[in-house]
């Protein structure tokens, strides 16, 4: 597959459609700052959103619906990271150490704004495997303790729990969500047999990065507080999806790779952790000023990444300006859209649950009698798709992510490409 990808590079570079002219298509007054329309507006129309796509540029030739693996940052979130990070280059002792502590609280505040939670409750990680580690390492469980973790999680879920707390003799339990529930009682009942007297943590996905179904959080927490049982959630496929209020989803801990949905640089992350809860954490790395009590305790790297911390406040201004409501309107949106284009296509199956409380901008589907593997290699060899394949759970299928810059040519674009290698 990745011989073939260069190969699809290779041609295109030979046709002078890379290189030199890689960004021919991009007009340096194309960004967010001269385009007011952007933001405040309730216009959601589909020439909006194909000014929100030309904020991101692309490699000719590529029509990416990979979001899920990784985001692209806006024209503007590019520029300002770039920018800060000339400006610590030309005095870097200054800017490493204070020059920008101000700065640094104004993104935390952002962030905070963003989530509907207090600036003393984000710390500002690398990603939400780091935040998964930092829960999973900080719990002085006993032998025989219970942490429940469903069938679905990622890896960077499952992996920290079974280094720092299995093999002390902690049990993991593994109960099995169906691919496709018909509710979200469903879902519930099936965390809510796993518990027992011994379960002491439920970790859990907000969104399954496997075939994109939507967990309820909420309703989980709620039932997992009532039996004294913390709840920590692994949010690098929600945020920025669609509208999240931490308080009222009454988790204790939730961790974001702000490279996703946020259209942060990369190597940045959010993690949250509710007031009453932070006691229980340990930081992974202690230095100067470990006595700190506070959240930043989590967070104290002395040297670190500020241009991309600082980005990240640009990226968070970027999803404000556009509205987070109207972000999250938009991904049921193009959603709909999909799945009405394909759902009477003998030639696919939806592997998504279809109601929007169980899934929203994250859709597989598998192409009947066609392996994943060759229709993905297909889709980007023939048409530049990048999609990503799926292929545990018996899936066998292309995993699509409707970001913001993906429009309704976009997906046109997608079907017919489908179709065709149906």
């Amino acid at each position: 597959m990745k011989n073939k990808q260069r190969r699809f590079f290779v041609k295109r570079l030979m046709a002078g459609s890379l290189g030199v002219t890689l960004f021919s298509n991009y007009t340096s007054t194309a960004t967010i700052s001269t385009l007011p329309s952007l933001g405040n507006s309730d216009d959601t129309s589909e020439a909006f959103w194909e000014t929100v796509k030309k904020q991101f540029r692309f490699a000719k030739g590529v029509h990416y619906f990979n979001n899920a693996s990784l985001g692209s940052s806006p024209i503007e979130v590019q520029e300002a990271t770039n920018t800060y990070r000339a400006t610590l280059d030309a005095f870097p002792s200054k800017y490493m150490w204070g020059g920008w502590n101000e700065e640094k609280e104004k993104v935390r505040a952002q962030v905070a704004d963003l989530f509907s939670v207090s600036k003393e409750e984000i710390a500002i990680t690398h990603n939400t495997t780091e935040g998964m580690n930092l829960i999973a390492r900080s719990f002085d469980l006993q032998k025989g303790d219970e942490i429940i973790l469903v069938d679905h999680e990622h890896p960077s879920g499952t992996i920290p729990w079974e280094v720092w707390q299995e093999r002390k003799g902690i049990k993991l339990v593994r109960p099995v969500v169906p691919i496709l529930p018909s509710s979200v009682e469903e879902v519930v009942a099936v965390y809510e047999k796993a518990i027992t007297k011994k379960t002491k943590v439920i970790s859990m996905c907000h969104i399954v990065n496997t075939n994109g179904m939507i967990l309820p959080v909420k309703e989980i927490a709620a039932m997992a507080h009532k039996k004294g049982i913390l709840v920590a959630v692994d949010g690098a496929q929600a945020a920025g999806m669609f509208e999240i209020d931490l308080h009222d989803l009454g988790c204790d801990f939730y961790t974001v790779s702000a490279h996703k949905w946020l259209f942060a640089p990369k190597g940045i992350g959010i993690f949250y952790a509710r007031q009453e809860s932070q006691h229980y954490l340990k930081p992974l790395l202690v230095a100067r000023g470990h006595e700190d009590t506070s959240i930043r305790r989590l967070e104290n790297y002395n040297t670190r990444n500020l241009p991309e911390y600082l980005g990240l406040g640009t990226a968070v201004a970027f999803h404000t300006k556009i509205g987070k409501q109207k972000i999250e309107k938009r991904s049921y949106e193009l959603k709909s859209y999909f799945r009405e284009k394909i759902k009477h296509n003998a030639a696919f199956i939806l592997k998504s649950p279809e109601q929007d409380d169980l899934s929203c901008a994250i859709q597989v589907v598998e192409v009947v009698g066609k392996n994943v593997s060759g229709i993905k290699e297909q889709l980007f060899e023939k048409y530049g798709i990048d999609t990503r394949p799926m292929t545990t759970y018996r899936l066998n299928s292309v995993r699509i992510s409707f970001a913001i810059y993906i429009t309704k040519k976009d997906i046109d674009y997608l079907v017919n490409a489908l179709e065709s290698l149906a």
